[in-house]
């Protein structure tokens, strides 16, 4: 074993070692339809009037206090009145936030507990990573057959473990439906004082449903979302609210300076114009409907409901027809792989009209 070899033995987590790091595929050249990006710019005199507002952000110095981008936030984003929001780079920092604060550690003599993070699997991977990274256990818990939430199971679980958060993602990513909100509110209700439950509405522009002004009503309610579908995923901003009370103690754990100052600019000036974001959400919706109807007509095709901006499908043999489209140069994602329930299975994300219709005839002749 080489010098660096041992190194990495001796100092890196094993569990660390085991792992493969977050893999993002090179899209030069193909039709991005991968990671549910709003495809649409900002109109040139918004874009020309950003330039001029992040010409005049202050580079030398840390960020200031965040307080205008948050009252924007609450202003415009539906946050109930009386409540703050916290800022991450991205929702994926918020949800490492929220493991770091709820890895709770068990008493000396029971150290072989820990606590536990939950969610319905398949859902979005960080939960199960920032858990893993926290020191937390992971607890996933099987969609039903037909991607529904198995609320009997959620229940047994949270029965069983008692999880300090659960994570529940409004709509599913990679699955697209909405869960009931009755069975949310069982499970919101299921956990009491001893545990959060975190609900993630990363696609609520699309789904235009929300737990956001539900939360005077739940104390142990995380409202999750980030702006990175709604436009402006190059700018890594997410947010969270909670009761006052809950937010401060997740506040202790976000990093200083976690958002920069083009951030800020950028998020409060697109804030300023957020009908444009809204009405291009509105076009993805239409797009989506249309694209769903299309699909459907193929035989051995199967399109799933989806409140999101991509589509799930499932066809008769995903890794030919996912390796057929690279052939012609559109790069989807093949979710196959991620769990039993998703066998053959490919997701899409909805773009213009110009791309959806590169993608139904390349796909059309993938089936082949």
């Amino acid at each position: 074993m080489s010098f660096l070899d041992q190194l990495i033995s001796n100092t890196v987590r094993s569990d660390v070692q085991a792992i493969g790091s977050y893999h993002v595929p090179d899209a030069s050249g193909y039709i991005k339809l991968d990671a549910m990006e709003n495809p649409y710019l900002l109109p040139q005199h918004l874009r020309d009037a950003l330039g001029a507002r992040l010409a005049g952000a202050v580079l030398n110095r840390y960020p200031p206090s965040y307080a205008s981008l948050k009252a924007a936030i609450c202003d415009k984003l539906g946050v109930p009145a009386g409540y703050d929001v916290l800022l991450g780079n991205g929702s994926d920092e918020l949800i490492s936030i929220l493991a770091m604060a709820c890895a709770v550690q068990a008493p000396l003599q029971q150290r072989s507990r820990r606590a536990v993070l939950l969610a319905p699997v398949p859902g979005f991977v960080m939960y199960a990573r920032s858990a893993q990274f926290a020191g937390m256990d992971f607890v996933g818990v099987p969609l039903r057959a037909d991607l529904s939430l198995d609320i009997d199971a959620m229940l047994a679980a949270i029965t069983q473990h008692r999880p300090a958060l659960v994570f529940l993602a409004y709509p599913n990513n990679p699955t697209g439906n909405l869960f009931s909100v009755s069975d949310i509110e069982r499970i919101i209700a299921a956990l009491g004082d001893t545990g959060i439950a975190v609900v993630d509405e990363a696609y609520e522009p699309f789904a235009q449903q929300s737990f956001m002004g539900r939360l005077p009503e739940f104390e142990n309610l995380v409202v999750m979302r980030t702006v990175s579908k709604l436009g402006l995923a190059g700018i890594r901003l997410g947010y969270m609210s909670a009761a006052p009370a809950l937010l401060a103690q997740f506040e202790k754990v976000r990093p200083p300076y976690n958002v920069n100052v083009l951030t800020q600019a950028a998020a409060e000036f697109a804030l300023e114009h957020i009908d444009v974001l809204n009405a291009q959400a509105a076009l993805l919706n239409s797009a989506r409907d249309a694209l769903a109807e299309q699909l459907a007509t193929l035989p051995g095709v199967t399109v799933f409901p989806s409140k999101a901006n991509f589509l799930l499908i499932r066809v008769p043999d995903s890794d030919d027809v996912y390796a057929k489209l690279l052939t012609h140069r559109v790069l989807i994602k093949n979710v196959s792989k991620m769990h039993a329930v998703l066998a053959n299975c490919l997701r899409i994300s909805v773009s213009t009209p110009e791309e959806n219709a590169v993608f139904f005839n390349a796909f059309k002749a993938s089936l082949v």
